[in-house]
Formats: structure tokens, sequence, C-alpha cells
């Protein structure tokens, strides 16, 4: 993935830049919980985002209200990501309709592709790890934010104050990091750990408790939800929901674990059983929560609405 590409999907940056340097896409910042735009952008991701035709906005506000929205505060969400060029309007009569812009559709399509591929195998390891050390003056910490928040998209963690390790982490991905945010003084190491004592072990850079709290608490959230699926007890309005909400609350673990090698955890660790849960639900809602789409869609647009696709865990784009 490009540096732009990570620009817009990092948790706390949501700007693409053109290849002038001006702002082309401002996607929403990412944030734990419901949210319109989020909500916005998941649909087109889920069921509509290769498609060139352009959606009802009547339809959009529908679908955003079966999340428990106000139709006020859907036309709003979908106001802000026209105005942040993520979305585009055009005019049939009176009805506007909207589609993703090209510029915001690209970086959607590897934020999909990110979420559900995560974890989805074990990755090999060499046993190295990737190592970014840098320096950026005092009078320049707006930088040495932006350095920060995109290490930590990259799969870093701060080992010391401006040291970041990554067991994972691409050094090339890294350096045109490095070199296109302006960082004059850095080294990107790839080796393996001779030495190390408390702190300065490099697993101890993440709250590995943590990461595996957060893995419970979503087998626990969800687990009870695949068995309803695998039985058949999902109706097609709770399917679109309940489809959202796990794959939202997955890609929230996206932002705490790294997808650090499981050899580094002792057996047992709940990411591969978390994983399970997650493509079960995903996938095996992924009919159910069309038809709904489908449904409130042709409300508006009986021709578009046959053009809703959901999008599968093992086919991006189906």
């Amino acid at each position: 993935m490009d540096t732009q590409a990570e620009a817009a999907v990092e948790s706390a940056v949501g700007t693409v830049l053109g290849t002038g340097g001006e702002v082309a896409v401002d996607l929403p910042r990412v944030q734990v919980g419901s949210n319109p735009q989020h909500l916005v952008l998941g649909l087109f991701m889920d069921y509509w985002l290769d498609r060139d035709a352009y959606l009802p906005s009547a339809a959009m506000v529908e679908l955003l209200t079966e999340f428990d929205n106000t139709a006020p505060s859907a036309r709003a969400a979908i106001a802000r990501l026209a105005r942040r060029n993520v979305l585009e309007a055009t005019k049939k009569g009176r009805r506007t309709y909207y589609r993703l812009t090209e510029t915001a559709a690209r970086p959607l399509d590897q934020i999909q592709e990110r979420v559900v591929r995560f974890r989805a195998e074990d990755r090999p390891w060499d046993g190295a790890w990737t190592t970014v050390m840098f320096s950026v003056p005092e009078e320049r910490r707006d930088l040495r934010h932006v350095v920060r928040t995109r290490l930590r998209y990259l799969g870093y963690a701060p080992l010391y104050d401006n040291v970041w390790v990554s067991p994972r982490a691409d050094r090339d991905q890294s350096v045109e990091l490095l070199e296109s945010v302006g960082v004059a003084d850095a080294t990107v190491l790839r080796s393996e750990v001779t030495y190390a004592a408390g702190g300065g072990d490099p697993l101890t850079a993440w709250d590995v408790d943590a990461i595996e709290a957060r893995y419970a608490e979503y087998i626990a959230k969800f687990g009870p939800l695949l068995e309803r699926v695998e039985h058949g007890r999902v109706g097609a309005a709770e399917a679109l929901v309940a489809r959202t909400d796990v794959k939202e609350s997955w890609r929230e673990l996206l932002s705490v674990d790294p997808e650090l090698p499981e050899s580094l955890f002792p057996p047992g660790w709940p990411g591969r059983r978390a994983r399970r849960i997650f493509a079960g639900v995903y996938d095996g809602l992924g009919p159910l929560a069309e038809a709904r789409v489908r449904q409130l869609v042709a409300k508006h647009d009986p021709e578009l609405a046959l053009l809703a696709r959901h999008r599968t865990t093992t086919v991006t784009n189906v």
C-alpha cells in the first residue's frame, strides 16, 4: 500500500493528497462506535464499492436509519461526505443521487482488503524485527505526531521514545514514509535480537494482556451470534446491522494488534478463534444483509437495487 493510501486509513488522519500536494479527499476520522459517516462508507464498501451507478440519497438515508440514526443526521452525514470529496452527486429531476468519488474508492478498497484479510492466517515470521530510529526537532512537534501516527498504522510501537519496532513492517514502506513527510535524521534496521532485558524486549512495546483481553471481549460478544447464524436464527433486517457491527468491531482490533506473530504468544492465543467468528458471521450473513439492502433501495429505485452485491472475506469483489 502506498503512503498516500496509508494516510487515508490510519486511525487519526483522514486526508489523501493529490499529485500536486493538494487535498484530494478528506476521509472522516476513524472513531470507536456508531458514526453516520463511517456507516455510509461501510455500506458502500460492503455492498456497492465497485458500482459506477449512483445511489438515491433517499435510499442512503433509509439505510442509515436502520442503524438508529435519525433522517436529519443521515442527510447531514451524506452532505459532509460530499464536502469532503468522498461522495459525488448527480441530479435526476428533483432527486439527488450519490456515489463514491474515484479518489475515495481506492483507499477505501484497501481498507476493506486489510480488514477482511486481518488474521486470516498466521503468516511466517523470520524472527527479525524492523526498527525505526528518528530525530525530529522540538519546534516540529507536529511532524513528530504525524510520524508516530503513521508508524502505528504500519504496525510499529515505541520501544523507547524515538525507537519504534515491528515484527512485520515493510522496510520500503517505512523508508517511503520517512522520506515523504520530510524526516531528515532517521535509520531503519532489520535484525534479530541478541540480548534484551526488562523493557528492552521488543514485545513489551505492546500491551499484550490488553490485546488478549480485546480478543476475549470480541469472542464473548459475537460468539453467540455466530451460533445463531449457523442455525439460521437471524432475519434480514437484523443481519444488515449485525454484519456491520461484527466488521466494525473487527476493524477496531486492527488499531491494537499489528498482527503480532502467534509464535510470540503461549498456546491458546484467542486471535485465531476471534477470526473464525468474524469470518463466520460476516460471510454467513452476507446474503441476508444484501437482501435487506436491495429491499430498502428498491423502495426508491427497483432497477438499481439489483446491483447491490455483498462482499466476503475470501473474495472481496463479488
